[in-house]
């Protein structure tokens, strides 16, 4: 199986399935120096980690990182792991698995599932909960994520669950503090309770519903990304379009923009007090020509409904016979609650590949 690898200068490769003993990544391409402790990194994996509630699958997992090469530790404090330049190699191990409860999908292909583009591609799939097709895989995404957020030097990445089926937050009432207190990771303290007892009929019904997902890229300096091929929000959407069940990514306004006249959607841009320029509006999400222009960068991606349900659909098997597929096991009633850490990664792992980039085209940040 090729393409397990993304990036350019910052290389992320993940290795690993769902039900296989471990799963994990390497690191390539990170610059020498930089120091961070494991505690670090697992405080992201935790955001990630299933069984936190009764709105996500049940599967218990520690999600405990090691972190293998790369990293020398302090002689005055031992946590404390600084870079050496080398591959940084990670690895989290699967300690509950239930193989057992996809026996009965072995041979039959899950509507909304990758099991027939695996079967057709490769002539043979991992039925034990998708293998490499299963979210199991962004847990090491995650924690590469933990290391591009040290690449760029005062970078803020921040992501929120904004949309839940046809429920909306309301913008007004935005707080990122709340992200922290409620099982949404919603900046709306109020739209985050009519959502848990909407989430909880939908998970009594064994089915599923999809999710929008904002994620806020602040500190980002001017001038990362090129115009043509190597653009900055080519990359952020393609990383996006990447994690599993995303079907849309836009970057600022996105969609919107179309419906407005140019006028309304231009950013203008005034002299500040410090003599530098300053943009009076956002609309495309702090990337102009494929380059940032230092406002916060803003992307949204759209995460179908889980397919993994209990209500029976239409399906064949391997063999050309027709049957209906219900799938058992421990699923997420929406996936779009724990694909926000996951998208902070990958935004976080775009921009420091491309801060690395620009570094050594223009020997400047």
């Amino acid at each position: 199986m090729s393409f397990n690898t993304f990036g350019h200068l910052f290389r992320v490769t993940t290795w690993g399935e769902s039900h296989g003993p471990a799963l994990g990544c390497v690191v390539d391409g990170c610059p020498p120096g930089l120091t961070f402790t494991q505690a670090e990194v697992q405080a992201f994996l935790d955001k990630r980690r299933p069984g936190q509630s009764k709105f996500t699958t049940q599967r218990q997992e520690p999600d405990r990182v090691e972190i293998l090469s790369g990293v020398m530790a302090g002689e005055d404090n031992m946590s404390v792991l600084t870079t050496t330049g080398a591959p940084i190699s990670m690895m989290i191990a699967n300690t509950d698995q239930r193989s057992k409860d996809y026996s009965e999908i072995r041979d039959r292909y899950r509507p909304g599932h990758a099991d027939f583009t695996y079967d057709a591609k490769y002539g043979i799939r991992d039925y034990r909960g998708g293998g490499r097709s299963s979210a199991r895989e962004t847990a090491a995404r995650v924690a590469a994520g933990a290391i591009a957020r040290k690449v760029v030097p005062d970078m803020n990445v921040r992501g929120a669950l904004i949309q839940i089926g046809e429920k909306q937050i309301d913008r007004s009432r935005w707080d990122w503090e709340e992200v922290g207190r409620n099982d949404f990771f919603c900046p709306d303290a109020k739209a985050a309770e009519e959502w848990a007892e909407y989430l909880s009929s939908i998970r009594k019904k064994g089915s599923s519903v999809g999710a929008v997902v904002e994620i806020v890229a602040e500190g980002v300096p001017a001038g990362l990304g090129a115009p043509i091929y190597a653009k900055l929000d080519q990359d952020i959407a393609g990383h996006l379009m990447s994690i599993n069940a995303v079907k849309g990514v836009e970057i600022g306004d996105g969609f919107g923009a179309a419906a407005r006249a140019g006028e309304e959607n231009a950013d203008e841009i005034r002299i500040g007090n410090d003599g530098r320029p300053i943009f009076l509006s956002n609309h495309a999400g702090g990337i102009l020509g494929g380059i940032s222009s230092g406002q916060p960068i803003v992307a949204r991606f759209a995460v179908k409904p889980t397919s993994s349900i209990l209500t029976p659909r239409r399906s064949v098997t391997a063999k050309g016979e027709e049957v209906d597929v219900s799938t058992k096991g421990r699923h997420d009633p929406c996936v779009g609650i724990r694909a926000v850490p996951i998208g902070e990664a990958m935004v976080a792992c775009a921009i420091a590949d491309h801060y690395l980039l620009h570094r050594g085209q223009t020997g400047r940040i």
